[in-house]
């Protein structure tokens, strides 16, 4: 831990910024990956990024999490726990056992689908949606359709990071939206 992360966790002043590891040219020339990898290996900032999380879904009087599927539940679970409410995965295609629903969305260059399982049920639920990026706001606003679709409520999607420049709020513009940090 660096002498400015150290400093950051122990003072009333949390600079979330300083765990995020930049990869430039991954997966391809021209990306600046934001990895947070260094964020899932301390502890302190950890937990601190998953009570903010916490307290932006209990503002919005959620009754029930989703989180997308795979980071999104590394967030969403934390979430779910500290504010006693359940959880609900939202899987890639071919990974749910029991009855499930899917929603297709476009992609760039093809299609991709979310599904989720028809029990225990998210109808009458006030959901907030919850993933480490918001990038072009694709899976995000499919879930946001699979829910409703479900007859589920979406109170808010949040995130640890938003990519301004992919303009994935646009997306979801009619929900109240909430990233933690802004590149």
């Amino acid at each position: 831990m660096t002498k400015s992360q150290e400093w950051n966790l122990t003072s009333n002043f949390f600079a979330l910024d300083t765990f995020i590891r930049v990869i430039p040219n991954f997966p391809k020339p021209g990306i600046m990956f934001r990895d947070i990898t260094p964020l899932l290996h301390n502890p302190p900032a950890l937990r601190t990024t998953n009570d903010r999380l916490a307290e932006i879904a209990e503002s919005w009087n959620a009754t029930l999490v989703a989180g997308i599927e795979a980071r999104g539940f590394l967030f969403g679970l934390p979430v779910a726990e500290r504010l006693s409410l359940p959880f609900v995965p939202v899987r890639k295609p071919g990974k749910l056992p029991a009855e499930h629903a899917s929603v297709n969305y476009e992609l760039e260059y093809g299609s991709d689908s979310v599904e989720l399982h028809c029990d225990p049920p998210v109808a009458e639920h006030r959901v907030v949606i919850v993933d480490d990026l918001l990038a072009t706001g694709g899976t995000a606003a499919a879930t946001t359709r699979l829910i409703r679709n479900l007859g589920g409520f979406v109170v808010g999607c949040v995130f640890v990071i938003e990519l301004l420049d992919l303009g994935g709020r646009d997306k979801l513009a009619e929900l109240p939206v909430e990233a933690l940090l802004e590149y």
